[in-house]
């Protein structure tokens, strides 16, 4: 409960801290381009004062220095001087080639009038000029600024929420991992007692059909107890037949399950050997059997077929139950995912573990309809 009231405040702590941020960006951004603009007006005046002065000089001895060196420094921002008709009289600081089309000239023209408001040339009231102007590349470039800012910023956090999902997945992998290991360390003390009991029931000269139907059992939860121990540990891989292992499985399973689904077991092969460990594996071909049951609500037909391919073996698990739409293939083996009333959803999440991740092979989900039935397919090296 801690853990998850931490995990709810670090999460509305980042929400806050990411929107100050982003707002104090855009803010300061804000006001930083608006006093850039005002410098680049304030510019625009003082070159239109220096051309002012320019025109109106009638003394040649006069000096002209610093109107110049005002006109020179000012070739960073796009300007367009029209006359009181708005006929083009001069066009500066344009690409030079671009610029012998009139087309563009009048484009650039009716892009710096939304941009700005022109700035007034005249002499004594007469001749009036105005300059046309447009904000320079350089404060165009600003106006990405905030943009670059935001994606960086929601690039860290991404990498955060990355870094704290990646712990919080190992975190519940250890809680699974410690129960799995502690319910089979559970199961340890029982099964020692029952084999006790066998013992004694033998002594008595119980009925050894009995007997024999008890040991199976006991020897199938010494095997479940196995799978658990087995669980966030890297199982040891052993050359075993396949098809022997899968048809355990299998009939263990047939003989406990209605008789009013038809079972069969296809396989042209007798001998098939991969690296397998024996107790997860075959824990793989009875979650797909079990699946397969349930899908078909008890009636209908099962069949398991192994087919040797070259360099690989396939194990296909088909049923005619309610079948699944396509966009489901890939999420039935997330954990938790389930889409029966009751269960955790953690039999394809731990098969596709067992396949993928310890014996190196490839399970999905071949074909389904609805209505019609599903096949599974397990993909794995042979030796």
């Amino acid at each position: 409960m801690k853990f998850l009231t931490n995990t709810i405040l670090f999460k509305r702590i980042a929400i806050i801290a990411s929107l100050t941020i982003v707002s104090l960006i855009l803010w300061n951004t804000y006001v930083f381009f608006q006093k850039f603009k005002v410098e680049e007006r304030l510019k625009i005046e003082v070159l239109a004062e220096a051309q002012k002065e320019l025109a109106s000089n009638t003394n040649l001895n006069a000096s002209v220095d610093l109107p110049l060196k005002v006109i020179e420094s000012s070739k960073s921002i796009p300007m367009i001087l029209v006359d009181e008709n708005e006929n083009i009289l001069e066009v500066s600081n344009l690409d030079s080639i671009k610029s012998l089309d009139k087309n563009y000239v009048k484009e650039q023209l009716a892009i710096m009038k939304s941009e700005n408001k022109p700035i007034e040339m005249s002499y004594k009231g007469k001749n009036k000029q105005y300059i046309y102007y447009r904000d320079s590349d350089l404060l165009n470039k600003l106006t990405y600024y905030p943009l670059a800012l935001i994606l960086i910023l929601i690039l860290f956090l991404s990498i955060i929420y990355l870094f704290y999902s990646s712990n919080k997945v190992s975190e519940t992998n250890k809680l699974w991992t410690g129960m799995a290991k502690e319910t089979a360390h559970q199961i340890g003390t029982p099964l020692s007692s029952l084999l006790g009991w066998i013992a004694i029931l033998k002594m008595e000269k119980v009925d050894d059909t009995y007997i024999t139907e008890i040991e199976k059992d006991v020897a199938r939860l010494n095997t479940i107890a196995n799978r658990f121990s087995k669980i966030g540990s890297t199982p040891e891989l052993e050359e075993n037949n396949i098809i022997n292992i899968t048809k355990t499985a299998f009939d263990y399973l047939e003989s406990r399950s209605s008789k009013q689904i038809t079972f069969t077991f296809n396989s042209i092969a007798t001998d098939i050997k991969c690296n397998l460990n024996i107790e997860l594996f075959g824990w793989v071909i009875e979650n797909l059997i079990k699946n397969a049951i349930d899908a078909m609500l008890g009636i209908g037909q099962l069949n398991v077929t192994i087919t040797d391919a070259s360099k690989k073996v396939k194990i296909t698990v088909s049923d005619t139950g309610k079948g699944m739409p396509k966009k489901l293939f890939k999420q039935i083996f997330k954990p938790g995912f389930t889409t029966k009333k009751r269960g955790w959803g953690l039999g394809l999440s731990l098969s596709k573990r067992i396949v993928e991740d310890y014996h190196k092979g490839k399970i999905y989900v071949k074909k389904s309809e609805i209505d019609k039935g599903t096949t599974f397919e397990i993909l794995l090296d042979k030796i």
